[in-house]
């Protein structure tokens, strides 16, 4: 399985931007998206910014990336899905 993470751009140009998401930093590809502005927030899979994030957005996905690592380690994650605790799931409104 292959996940998209979020990374934040700290600086960068049509072609490639350098990139961090915690202690990691990485070179990422921007040619589908071209040039964004530091400090911008993408998703980046196989080393390719493929969207760009709202600030809350990414949040929600570090917050789930977090909860999945603790349940990896066998500790508690329900905090890291509070948005998802006693409700139904939903469908995307783009499938809706």
């Amino acid at each position: 399985m292959c996940l998209g993470i979020p990374m934040r751009i700290l600086e960068g140009d049509d072609i490639s931007a350098l990139c961090q998401r915690g202690a990691e930093q990485r070179r990422v590809s921007m040619l589908l998206l071209g040039a964004q502005p530091i400090g911008a927030q993408v998703l980046v899979h196989i080393d390719t910014a493929v969207r760009v994030l709202e600030a809350d957005e990414a949040a929600l996905i570090d917050q789930a990336l977090d909860g999945l690592a603790a349940a990896m380690r066998g500790e508690d994650f329900d905090s890291a899905f509070a948005d998802l605790i006693d409700r139904e799931p939903q469908l995307p409104e783009h499938l809706r």
